[in-house]
């Protein structure tokens, strides 16, 4: 398969002059409204990066659920792969790109859990299915088949759906509270625009970097 020749030029925006905002919230609530707007079929959704006990590292697609000056959330079992390797190292990183607007975003920082009481009001606010999975899935552990998956999906779903409503102890949300965002915008010949902000004793520093 001849990958050489696949090429895209990027031709949708750019970052012109030098002066940014003072902090990177305002701009990156912005970027993911020009996301939304833009029809981008999952704006919301991250590759989140951590690394093991052992410093390896492992990636996949998460989705944002709600962020604020204070950090991005995400949910998942405490007892998937992420977690546990979060249990053991809080670094992380998180990285957006939305191709339509030809922008990503960066994000590294550290990790920790949200209060219970955020993660059951997220919970509750579910579909009653994805509460159900939520349950029943031993995520990223084995299972014997994606019959017994069903099987108990659909034996809680029909026997007690008001547990269901029941958010399990290893299921809720983390935080992750940054001190580096850049971000992205492709530019034409590969000649991108990047800003970082990076905190240093409690302020943003701002500096445009080379592609």
């Amino acid at each position: 398969m001849d990958l050489e020749h696949i090429r895209k030029d990027y031709l949708a925006g750019a970052i012109n002059g030098e002066i940014f905002p003072e902090e990177p919230f305002d701009w990156f609530v912005s970027w993911l409204k020009d996301a939304v707007d833009s029809g981008e079929p999952e704006p919301t959704a991250l590759v989140l990066s951590t690394v093991s006990s052992e410093g390896n590292p492992s990636s996949r697609v998460v989705l944002l659920k709600s962020f604020d000056k204070n950090g991005f959330v995400f949910f998942t079992n405490y007892q998937s792969r992420k977690g546990i390797q979060l249990s053991f190292n809080n670094a992380a990183a998180m990285v957006f790109f939305w191709p339509l607007t030809e922008r990503q975003v960066r994000i590294e920082g550290f990790v920790n859990k949200v209060d219970l009481a955020e993660s059951d009001q997220y919970f509750a606010s579910r579909p009653p299915e994805s509460r159900i999975n939520a349950i029943i899935s031993p995520q990223s552990n084995p299972i014997a088949s994606r019959k017994q998956l069903e099987e108990q999906h659909l034996k809680l779903l029909s026997d007690s759906i008001e547990k269901a409503n029941i958010r399990p102890e290893n299921w809720g949300g983390y935080r992750l509270i940054p001190h580096l965002i850049e971000f992205w915008q492709g530019r034409p010949g590969r000649l991108h625009d990047r800003i970082q902000f990076e905190l240093s004793g409690g302020k943003w520093l701002v500096t445009r970097l080379a592609p």
